[in-house]
């Protein structure tokens, strides 16, 4: 009984006493050994109220992988399959989205085995469309996200699966520069308040609040996302890296008129992004402080932007901070590191699928003086020989630079391509590469089916 109490409390949004029971999960998780499945769901919320507190992620990662030690099922009748979803998401947040995927993927297997194609299915596909969108692989994260849809079009109206459908959608398409798409989208599945109390993944009312800042109505978002503020607060959710509010309402408030309060905002969400600890967090963090800052500091947060991005295997987020750094540096008439930035960063969204980033870009490097060159795209989803052993030279604990015979530089950006090849940080890439010591390739992790019908 408890772990079914702490489980719906971890699903609404308007939980009361949430401090209170993250306390309590704590104390009762912490002392389980996971020798049957409700301990292992309790666990497996444990790693999830830590990623919502912003914990170190290394702690939620660990009481991920406890959860998971004896099996958790996403097909038990008995159970349902909210906290194996919520173990593979504590993954995701924490720059493990390579994980993440295998155990959406073996889960959606087992849907489908059991003939389950409506709810479940829908939200396996919409939520698979939401792990590429975070690794950056927009055109796929579309492909996922339109079958999620299609399915919870099916199910009803304002439904669960109908709003985290719709959020994701959303979020893909204004990715990929689509705006206008993405405000029909909203609209004809009634996107909006009131949202029900149980929408919390990922979080629709922040990508509400997103499509109103991207379609030029700041201050309608910036009140939204203040209340979600005024909500999220007091109940500890203060991890930007799965609950964004504060990166938009920085935005929000720089575009009304208030830099300094916008500055404030976007300060404690890098803070906050610290204090979890996942590259991703961070860097995504700092390119939208830099946003709201003005002069030299501006390139100085967008390169560390990017240095943390470069750690991450957020591809979408890391061709964001190149084009930003490039601009900020080609207004600053620095022409030959403002291409550097330009070019990688044209480069990186146009592997993303990201449009609109792309023509972005273009623009950057034609205001420059400088006109696009060849693009040279990545290779599939295959590590290059002097990528492999980069990585192998990382996992040994030797300098990747001086294996290689190449300067820092260059190691750093084989080790950024690995990390988003392989969907995983540097903390997780001894995992990524098996007991063998060979990254294991797309065809040896378990595969979702194609999305379809």
């Amino acid at each position: 009984m408890q772990a079914e109490r702490f489980m719906w409390d971890a699903l609404r949004s308007d939980e009361p006493e949430s401090p209170a029971r993250s306390r309590r999960l704590a104390t009762l998780a912490d002392r389980l050994s996971g020798r049957d499945l409700t301990e292992r769901y309790i666990i497996g919320l444990r790693a999830w109220d830590a990623t919502l507190r912003a914990e170190p992620a290394a702690v939620a990662l660990r009481h991920a992988e406890r959860a998971l030690e004896g099996g958790l099922s996403w097909a038990d009748e008995s159970r349902g399959f909210e906290v194996p979803v919520l173990v593979a998401l504590t993954h995701l947040y924490a720059d493990r989205p390579g994980r993440a995927e295998e155990l959406f993927a073996a889960g959606t297997a087992e849907f489908e085995k059991q003939g389950w194609r409506g709810a479940h299915l829908s939200f396996a596909y919409t939520l698979l469309g939401y792990i590429r969108f975070r690794r950056g692989r927009l055109m796929e994260a579309e492909d996922f996200a339109r079958a999620g849809l299609r399915l919870a079009e099916r199910v009803g109206p304002r439904t669960p699966a109908l709003w985290y459908a719709t959020g994701v959608m959303i979020e893909v398409l204004l990715a990929r520069g689509r705006t206008e798409e993405a405000e029909r989208v909203a609209r004809d599945h009634d996107f909006g308040e009131p949202f029900p109390a149980t929408v919390t993944i990922p979080d629709c009312e922040t990508v509400h609040a997103e499509l109103l800042l991207a379609t030029g109505r700041a201050e309608d978002a910036a009140a939204a996302l203040a209340d979600i503020g005024r909500r999220l607060e007091p109940r500890g959710k203060r991890n930007p890296s799965c609950s964004p509010w504060q990166l938009y309402l920085a935005l929000a408030e720089a575009a009304t008129g208030s830099p300094a309060r916008a500055l404030a905002t976007a300060e404690s969400a890098v803070a906050r992004a610290r204090q979890y600890g996942a590259p991703s967090a961070i860097g995504q963090a700092l390119r939208v402080t830099a946003e709201v800052t003005d002069g030299a500091e501006r390139i100085k947060l967008l390169e560390e932007s990017v240095d943390w991005l470069d750690q991450s295997p957020a591809a979408y987020e890391l061709a964001r901070s190149l084009v930003a750094l490039g601009a900020a540096l080609r207004r600053t008439e620095r022409h030959a590191e403002a291409a550097d930035h330009l070019y990688r960063g044209l480069e990186t969204a146009q592997d993303c699928g990201a449009d609109g980033l792309v023509d972005e870009a273009r623009a950057e490097l034609a205001a420059a003086g400088l006109r696009p060159r060849a693009l040279h795209t990545a290779d599939g989803h295959s590590l290059t020989a002097r990528e492999r052993a980069a990585a192998r030279a990382s996992v040994r604990g030797l300098d990747p630079a001086a294996t290689l015979g190449v300067d820092a530089t260059t190691a750093a950006r084989l080790l950024s391509a690995v990390y988003r090849k392989l969907g995983t940080d540097r903390s997780g890439l001894a995992h990524a590469f098996g007991d063998t010591g060979e990254p294991r390739t797309e065809a040896e992790k378990p595969q979702a089916p194609a999305p379809a019908d």
